[in-house]
């Protein structure tokens, strides 16, 4: 695809991933030295790639993995876009929306996910290629002697292992009890092939300062059920240590294994200070201490959702309760996705197809992306003005359907 005399888009090789890697670098403000060249490279998809090249140079980029994400109903393929950026010798030019719209093309014309997924370094940018705002993380602090657990597990009784990231000995164990707990937990992907050395790269110019990942992992009585990556980050004042515990993913699945890990946390040695930099936003944390206002809870983007194919797309998940309703779709960027839907479904299967029956609700497809997880409510975006009621009582039914007891969430940046 030809854009001008010099500029070309087209998928990298993966001998031109030496040239793509510094161009997301410097995209992304990167400061330390390339240290996790090949962790990168072991998950990159030269196939799934898109890349401008000026010439010989690549002054754009926007490529996707192959993975899961856990939606309503199980986990299914997404297309998860990552590795998007642009020169800034060649910004506003309409680059990013070339690429845009070839990839959503591309998976449209060749039957692939019928849904995309992505973490937008700036949120104002992608809502107008459809991705609506799906889910949101929580960024918790605290100073650790001013809350205290409501039912704390004691040292002995603990059950605790502990272990150093780079180590093999608990890999298994971690993986085991994500594996169990992803495939229920809406908005985590699987970690297939590479994925996990992926996760626990832990080059030292990004620590800043803190010490290298460490694991804990809690035993249950039937094994492993629970874990914790943190770091530790080394303080000191006048009045003694000031150290602060860094969470960098928590997986549980159980409550036993829940409270024995924070007991763990909250009792670390010359610890004051504790962060959890992508937690859910509907932590249960702040339920399990006897002064939640104490913790510093910030909100934030999670996940970004883009329908790829309104109907496919419907189809694929399941809802919380039966649903038979009419979309009238707006999408100027997939177009194929204008017009009228009509979705029928319920917690076991679910169909959508076209149709030229009344529409119930008048939406555009950001707003059916944002709304796809289960944890943005199509009644919360009717008040905010982005969707409208045709049919009396279609948006509670509607509403109820879509939604998920718990808030989506993906603890891990792609």
């Amino acid at each position: 695809m030809t854009i001008s005399d010099t500029l070309v888009l087209r998928p990298a090789s993966s001998d031109e991933f030496d040239a793509l890697y510094p161009l997301v670098r410097m995209a992304f403000h990167s400061t330390g030295p390339p240290d996790d060249r090949d962790a990168e490279f072991s998950v990159f998809e030269p196939e799934r790639s898109l890349a401008f090249f000026d010439v010989d140079a690549a002054v754009g980029s926007a490529s996707a993995y192959t993975r899961d994400i856990a939606l309503p109903g199980g986990p299914a393929p997404v297309a998860c876009v990552t590795w998007v950026s642009v020169a800034p010798t060649h910004t506003r030019r309409g680059l990013l929306t070339r690429m845009m719209r070839h990839q959503l093309t591309e998976l449209h014309e060749q039957n692939r996910e019928p849904v995309a997924a992505l973490w937008a370094s700036e949120s104002g940018i992608y809502g107008r290629y459809g991705y609506g705002l799906a889910s949101q993380r929580s960024r918790i602090s605290a100073r650790t002697r001013d809350i205290r657990l409501l039912h704390p597990v004691p040292a002995a009784e603990r059950a605790i292992r502990l272990g150093e990231a780079t180590g093999k000995e608990l890999r298994a164990d971690i993986a085991a009890v994500y594996e169990r707990v992803r495939t229920s937990t809406i908005g985590h992907c699987d970690r297939r092939d590479k994925w996990w050395e992926h996760r626990l790269q832990d080059p030292e110019h990004d620590r800043e300062g803190a010490t290298a990942l460490r694991i804990a992992v809690h035993d249950g009585p039937a094994g492993p059920d629970g874990y914790v990556i943190y770091a530790i980050k080394q303080g000191w004042t006048d009045q003694g240590p000031d150290c602060e515990a860094i969470v960098h993913e928590l997986e549980v699945e159980n409550p036993q294994a829940h409270a024995a890990i924070w007991s763990f946390l909250l009792s670390i040695d010359l610890v004051t200070r504790l962060q959890w930099r992508i937690a859910p936003a509907d932590t249960p944390f702040a339920h399990m201490v006897d002064q939640p206002g104490r913790l510093k809870i910030d909100l934030g983007d999670n996940l970004w959702v883009r329908l790829v194919d309104v109907d496919r797309a419907l189809a694929l998940r399941r809802y919380a309760t039966p649903i038979d309703v009419t979309f009238e779709v707006a999408d100027a960027f997939c177009p194929w996705n204008e017009g009228r839907w009509r979705l029928t479904g319920g917690p076991d299967s679910a169909t959508c197809v076209r149709t030229d029956a009344e529409a119930d609700l008048a939406l555009s497809s950001t707003d059916l992306g944002a709304a796809y997880l289960g944890g943005t409510r199509l009644a919360a975006l009717a008040a905010a003005g982005r969707i409208t009621e045709l049919r009396s009582g279609a948006l509670r039914a509607a509403s109820v359907a879509f939604a998920e007891p718990r808030q989506p969430y993906c603890p891990e940046v792609f």
